[in-house]
């Protein structure tokens, strides 16, 4: 809330509209990779279309009305919901007479007898295989468990809310003819399948296939998933195959995909496997190849992708996934138990928002044809800068394209690898793009990096409403609605068990004080870490700032502040592409599609946007950040700069200064440059750790144990706050692509070597202070 005075001199009040018709437009899709999708199935007014609470069913949901409805109206609703398709009754005999399943057949019967039997053996393993993936769906089981689900969910929750627009877009893209949706999720929680299926189902999209990521499950939940629409990966996919035996189930699996999507039956792919965020799994990976093969065979003439993103107040079982992960396999009584536990916490609210579908053909399309373009691995251009080998110079701008990695295969297998992780990045930044900001996100925040020596209520109120407008003006969507201070006593009631609250009787105000302990700690992490893509750039640009300043720090004065400092675009841009190829993009939320050098610029553009930069006009020919001779005239004014495309060989003497800019503080933040570089302490404080962490195990080392290793290493770590599984395999990552670890496959598992740079001490600490620079304590 802001105050004005109009020319009346009467004192206006200005509200921020927290959930009205003034909202953020739609997501839309990319159009760089997909330019002839960008209109499909949207229309302007579809944002205006306001929200829906999709587990509130009354009679006006059904066909009936009347009393005795009005208490039976949820069972009514769900009997009511059509099953739009299903796998058809014949669809062993498909998947035997599929050219890659016969392809399989043919090789292995080379040599043998074809006769009745083998061909009656060879279908008993193919029906196998069958049931292992898949079940027909029971439509009494599915209206029975759906029915409780929605008991269940508004026993969770206060309200699941969906946008009519993102609704109706999708609803327009399921009606083009002979063309299947798939679905392509964040992944938040377990309950996130059983949620999605039952959104879908209740608003007319038909019953999904949900693919089940790697989480164990034991036989009678893998049963009633199935009946459920479930769908697994067969037992011997999880491994490398070896021989033409292990080549049965993934062309197995390939025919069945194939039939999903020739039926039209929506499919519901998670690209993360919680609690790892931010990061494509393996079995999303196996999926979208299966998906991608489907087109490029011709098995269907196009794909619609849909990203979608969930957002929960509290996480359903967010702080206990983690320890079970890897344990005995998940059963039915876990479930309960799970359930039981989330039942005895509120959760507040959740919401659901789909981006705008997109084709599968024309996203491979425009990818193929960039290939040429890209340019050099991350690290060409970074070890040497960090290890002293090369000047580094600022001017130095190859548009380079950020890679998934190196890729594991050769020829075109490698071509399609490199693809489909680009396709699932991709998706998945989209999905973290359209998700919505929720208040106790917004609260955990400003707890953890503003203010965590505590803060008074009414202080925090105001934080909240200007981190709200500063989501609003990132065209972010929020996940809440009402008055302010009830947003944020709702925020602390369900953080509750992790703050200490004071009341100060005498000044008529709450002191809010987050608890000290890792778990306290852990959960503020969790649920601030969707504030950082809505931020990413400020504070990737921020942090490059402090980079910057540390490095001035032994020239400045004693009496010349930072206010005073004049930064030099150069080095600025230099820093944030230095930060930008340390850190994985998907990692930030951004998109994979676009040059490094694109980021730099509209980062800086964005830091003169927020008010944390002001460009400045050097009284001098030379400026504090710049040591370099300047050939400019001392009273040349930029007026007088040429700054036409001319060719700069035919006048050598006349050179093109560089911008400079003022560090400034945004009028109602005073703090904001330290509070976005605290946003992106965490990974880079366990990046720094990783590094120190290299001194300890003795290599090479299987890539499991080295996880685990540096888990256990981060844990017993004095001074780190907690511990995030997805920012120990991000490190990993960062690691093999800039050339730190390399990986070797082997029998067991990949095996990690510490690359010959890097294996002195001298090197690991040059690696170390590179990192340093930019983490704000």
């Amino acid at each position: 809330m802001k105050a004005s005075v109009c020319e009346s001199g009467q004192k206006l009040e200005i509200f921020i509209p927290f959930l009205g018709k003034c909202r953020p437009p739609l997501r839309r899709c990319c159009q760089t990779c997909t330019p002839r999708s960008w209109d499909g199935f949207y229309h302007r007014q579809l944002s205006s279309l306001g929200f829906r609470d999709t587990i509130r069913v009354t009679e006006e949901d059904t066909r009936y009305r009347g009393w005795l409805v009005r208490r039976v109206c949820g069972f009514l609703a769900v009997w009511d919901w059509k099953v739009l398709a299903d796998t058809p009754g014949d669809l062993l005999e498909r998947v035997c007479h599929s050219q890659r399943v016969q392809d399989v057949a043919a090789g292995r019967s080379r040599g043998s007898r074809g006769d009745g039997a083998s061909l009656q053996q060879w279908k008993e393993k193919i029906l196998k295989i069958l049931v292992e993936i898949q079940a027909p769906l029971s439509p009494i089981m599915l209206r029975l468990c759906n029915w409780a689900l929605l008991k269940l969910l508004n026993c969770l929750f206060l309200s699941v809310q969906l946008h009519r627009g993102q609704l109706e877009m999708v609803l327009r893209a399921a009606r083009m003819p002979g063309v299947p949706l798939v679905f392509l999720s964040t992944h938040k929680s377990q309950l996130d399948g059983l949620l999605l299926s039952f959104l879908l189902f209740s608003q007319g999209l038909g019953v999904p296939r949900v693919t089940v990521g790697g989480r164990v499950c034991s036989p009678r939940l893998r049963a009633l998933l199935s009946r459920l629409g479930g769908i697994f990966l067969p037992s011997r996919m999880e491994q490398m195959p070896i021989d033409r035996d292990e080549e049965l189930p993934g062309a197995v699996l390939a025919a069945y995909v194939e039939e999903v999507l020739r039926s039209r039956q929506p499919l519901l792919i998670f690209l993360e496997e919680p609690p790892v965020a931010m990061c494509l799994s393996a079995a999303a990976r196996q999926w979208l190849a299966l998906v991608y093969r489907a087109v490029r065979d011709g098995t269907v003439p196009d794909i619609l992708l849909v990203p979608v993103g969930i957002a929960y107040d509290v996480v359903p079982g967010g702080s206990h996934w983690e320890g079970a992960r890897g344990t005995r396999p998940l059963g039915l009584g876990a479930l309960l138990r799970a359930a039981c536990r989330a039942l005895r916490r509120p959760l507040g609210c959740a919401r659901v928002d789909f981006a705008q579908p997109f084709s599968l053909r024309e996203f491979v399309a425009q990818n193929l044809a960039g290939q040429s373009s890209v340019g050099k691995p991350p690290e060409e251009p970074l070890v040497p800068t960090i290890l002293g080998m090369c000047p580094s110079r600022p001017d130095e701008k190859a548009a380079e394209v950020w890679q998934p990695g190196p890729a594991t295969a050769s020829g075109w297998e490698a071509e399609e690898e490199m693809l489909v992780t680009r396709l699932g990045l991709h998706c998945l930044s989209d999905g973290v793009a359209c998700s919505a900001v929720m208040a106790v996100g917004i609260t955990s925040a400003l707890l953890l990096h503003k203010h965590r020596e505590g803060v008074f209520l009414s202080r925090l109120m105001r934080d909240f409403a200007w981190l709200l407008e500063e989501t609003l003006l990132h065209q972010r969507d929020t996940g809440f609605s009402g008055q302010l201070r009830h947003l944020v006593q709702h925020s602390l009631s369900l953080l509750g068990p992790r703050l200490h609250l004071y009341r100060l009787s005498p000044i008529g105000d709450v002191l809010v004080v987050p608890k000290a302990s890792a778990e306290a700690l852990g959960e503020l992490g969790l649920y601030s870490a969707a504030i950082l893509p809505v931020f990413a750039s400020e504070a990737v640009g921020a942090c490059a700032i402090r980079a910057v300043l540390m490095e001035m720090l032994p020239f400045l004065g004693a009496a010349m502040g930072s206010a005073g400092v004049v930064l030099s675009e150069d080095e600025l841009l230099h820093k944030i592409q230095e930060l930008l190829r340390l850190l994985p993009p998907n990692l930030l939320g951004l998109q994979p599609c676009q040059p490094l050098d694109g980021w730099s610029q509209d980062i800086v553009d964005k830091l003169l946007l927020c008010g944390l930069l002001e460009a400045e006009e050097p009284e001098g020919g030379r400026w504090v950040c710049d040591s370099g001779p300047r050939p400019l005239s001392q009273g040349q004014s930029w007026a007088a700069l040429d700054f036409t495309d001319s060719d700069s060989d035919s006048n050598g003497d006349s050179v093109v200064p560089n911008r400079c800019f003022k560090l400034s503080q945004p009028q109602g933040s005073p703090s904001f440059l330290l509070f976005l570089c605290r946003l992106l302490s965490p990974p880079l404080r366990t990046l720094a750790a990783a590094v120190a962490f290299l001194d300890r195990p003795s290599w090479p080392q299987p890539e499991a144990a080295y996880v685990e290793a540096l888990l256990q290493f981060l844990a017993e770590e004095k001074g780190f706050e907690h511990l995030d599984r997805s920012l120990a395999l991000s490190s990993l990552q960062t690691f093999k692509e800039m050339g730190v670890l390399e990986a070797v496959r082997s029998p067991p598992g990949p095996l990690l070597h510490l690359a010959q740079p890097f294996r002195s001490s001298t090197s690991r600490a040059k690696l170390g202070a590179f990192i340093q620079q930019f983490i704000q304590p």
